[in-house]
């Protein structure tokens, strides 16, 4: 690939929303936060702090359960020798769903509980291949330019 469509090729990528990023990191906490303050309301501060500290730990429990299923089942895959990637994706959910799940909060709890349990986390499962085989194709799809179009043939090898 020549210098020149090098240049091409990285201008025509599609740029990550990072003001997405940043509304996260500010709206999840206000939200969070509202969240806290409305249940707290109805049963009182410190039920809401135990309520807190229970959710922490039943999300700690629930994470080293399941982390250990799917390291299980991720081994079996490997010692079958089929492709883990079902397991492998299983692995990530319960990854983020336990750093949602030990951060406080009862909304990050919620969809930390959605990834980690074993009957909600196929749900998750499905919008994570989805998410990742769309970024994967994007990648893949060739654009106009030096690569031209693909042209059938035969290869012959002069030196037999």
């Amino acid at each position: 690939m020549s210098a020149g469509s090098y240049g091409r090729t990285t201008q025509r990528r599609r740029r990550f929303p990072w003001w997405v990023v940043v509304a996260a990191f500010i709206g999840v906490p206000i939200l969070e936060i509202y969240v806290i303050i409305q249940v707290g309301q109805v049963i009182g501060a410190w039920w809401t702090i135990v309520l807190l500290i229970a959710d922490s730990v039943f999300g700690s429990w629930l994470i080293r359960r399941e982390g250990g299923r799917a390291w299980r089942a991720l081994t079996t895959a490997l010692d079958s020798g089929r492709m883990p990637a079902t397991e492998l994706a299983d692995g990530a959910l319960i990854l983020m769903g336990g750093t949602l799940m030990l951060s406080p909060g009862f909304v990050t709890d919620a969809f930390g509980i959605v990834m980690i349990l074993p009957f909600t986390r196929p749900l998750a499962r499905r919008l994570l291949t989805r998410v990742v085989s769309r970024r994967l194709l994007n990648r893949q799809r060739p654009g106009p330019g030096p690569q031209g179009p693909v042209i059938r043939g035969e290869v012959i090898d002069d030196d037999r």
